[in-house]
């Protein structure tokens, strides 16, 4: 089994590698060899590269969560979810090099693509918990891909927004991020319309189960009477 010490030092050395190489070209025993392990320790610990990003993705979700700001909670959606991603940006930060690298790979990788994207919908799951926003059932899984999305957009300007503060990035997410909430408006504004029309739909759809149901056997016994039918 894998010690915590050594997890660190195989994301470590894997971030450094991304930093210089593309995803593509980083081998297991690459990243072993830097991590100064054996590929038995890293297998120990990491079924693949796959699973080492994800578990970059789980701890940069950790250190978002654990500066979480209660004062925050009274605040509109939008400055909510502006602190919470910020948070991001700011645990992301001294990667910056290796995620620039790994967003060249995503480019020319569309299976890698798919695979970043499954681990940041998860992640943009707990973004939403942070900020107080609904984040279960269908509903939930929608709203963490749009913001997956929404980050991922942000982010291409994030990598490249040297200057102090990150000006170009604020303005990105708050464009971004006003965008969605305008989004979010009119979906809401869309379910109440067609909530009357999904319940006749429902109802009818239930009648007709009902029709379809085949009668009960001719030779079934009649239902038990009881105190309560008589009256």
């Amino acid at each position: 089994m894998a010690t915590e010490k050594q997890r660190q030092k195989i994301i470590s050395a894997f971030m450094a590698e991304l930093a210089t190489n593309r995803w593509q070209a980083i081998g297991l025993d690459r990243i072993a060899d830097a991590a100064g392990l054996s590929l038995a320790q890293l297998r120990g610990a990491y079924a693949d590269k796959a699973a080492i990003i994800a578990d970059f993705a789980a701890r940069i979700d950790q250190a978002v969560l654990d500066g979480h700001d209660p004062n925050m909670a009274g605040e509109p959606v939008k400055d909510r979810l502006f602190d919470v991603l910020m948070r991001r940006f700011d645990a992301l930060a001294p990667h910056k090099v290796a995620i620039k690298g790994l967003v060249a790979s995503v480019r020319r990788d569309p299976a890698l693509a798919l695979m970043l994207n499954r681990v940041a919908v998860g992640s943009q799951r707990w973004m939403l918990a942070a900020a107080g926003l609904d984040h279960s059932g269908l509903e939930g899984r929608i709203r963490a891909q749009a913001l997956a999305l929404a980050f991922a957009h942000v982010l291409e300007t994030w990598i490249d927004d040297d200057a102090e503060g990150w000006p170009k990035t604020l303005a990105e997410l708050d464009r971004v991020l006003a965008r969605l909430d305008r989004l979010a408006r009119v979906a809401e504004q869309l379910r109440g319309f067609l909530a009357p029309l999904k319940a006749r739909v429902d109802d009818a759809c239930a009648r007709r189960r009902a029709d379809a149901a085949p009668p009960p056997p001719a030779d079934a016994p009649p239902p038990e009477t009881t105190a309560a039918s008589i009256h």
